[in-house]
């Protein structure tokens, strides 16, 4: 019987195969890029608002502090997006005709909210709390980049999961000082520009981050510094001493790299390990 196929038809198989095996891969790296890709993640764009706020004159130019339109971000999972009257109590009394802000005048004499478009937008299945990371040491330039540069705001990080547990298996590399939260320019230790911490004393009902005070001037002496410290025992000697604003001497300890003061404030602030985070319910409700 004659042969069907001729013997080229094994190299051309062989060949499909491999075409095919390569054209599968390079299917599964191109949708691995794409939806990584600003495509999808939305990172860096610009979305359409009711009124083209600008972070950089409010925060930069103006000097407000995020807690001013952003109530909640310090007890609360939702950072909040301010209602009208945060806005009209400026603009109440500057800008007041002007037709950028007619928007705003609109909601405020018709009581519906602007329509605004949020720019961190998670899924629905993710629960991200905003207070535990503000209280644990994490700037709001870590996530969210330097607003205070942002004429019009946009997605600095990606948000993705790959993103969160990059930080959560290395926290370290992205603690600071709690009163350093909303510095945007702030900038990890270095040799040039050391930081010393000092542990207090732990309250109840106290976030375990305000225990620990750090500084960005050398304390007087060598890892010694004359600091009030709140004592307990309003009746006894130390709490009048403290109600007096006696100065109490207490430990410093200096750091010139991210890497010593993060693991420092990973033990002292009380970060879970990742070990620690067994539950996928902690993140995914």
């Amino acid at each position: 019987m004659a042969q069907i196929f001729d013997r080229s038809s094994n190299a051309l198989a062989r060949m499909s195969l491999v075409l095919t095996g390569l054209i599968i891969i390079a299917l599964g790296v191109t949708l691995d890029q794409l939806q990584r890709s600003p495509w999808v993640t939305r990172q860096g764009q610009r979305p359409d608002q009711p009124v083209p706020f600008s972070h950089k004159h409010h925060v930069q130019g103006l000097g407000l502090q995020c807690q001013y339109c952003h109530t909640t971000v310090e007890k609360s999972s939702y950072a909040g997006i301010p209602p009208t009257k945060t806005c009209i109590n400026c603009h109440a009394q500057i800008w007041t005709n002007a037709q950028l802000l007619e928007p705003v005048r609109a909601s405020w004499a018709s009581g519906q909210s602007l329509p605004w478009t949020k720019v961190h937008d998670l899924p629905d299945y993710v629960y991200f709390s905003h207070e535990i990371h503000v209280n644990k040491g994490l700037g709001c330039s870590t996530c969210h980049g330097r607003v205070d540069q942002m004429p019009l705001m946009y997605a600095q990080n990606t948000l993705q999961m790959e993103w969160c547990l990059d930080c959560h298996r290395n926290p370290s590399k992205n603690l600071r000082p709690t009163s350093q939260i909303y510095n945007m320019a702030w900038e990890a230790p270095a040799e040039e520009r050391p930081v010393w911490c000092a542990v207090g004393e732990q309250k109840d009902g106290v976030p375990t981050a305000q225990s620990v005070n750090c500084v960005t001037q050398n304390p007087a002496g060598e890892g010694t510094r004359l600091a009030s410290l709140q004592l307990p025992g309003p009746k006894s000697l130390a709490g009048d001493v403290a109600g007096a604003g006696v100065a109490l001497p207490v430990d410093y300890q200096k750091f010139t790299s991210q890497a010593e003061l993060g693991h420092f404030l990973v033990r002292q602030y009380k970060i879970r390990t990742p070990k620690d985070l067994t539950s996928c319910e902690i993140c995914h409700r």
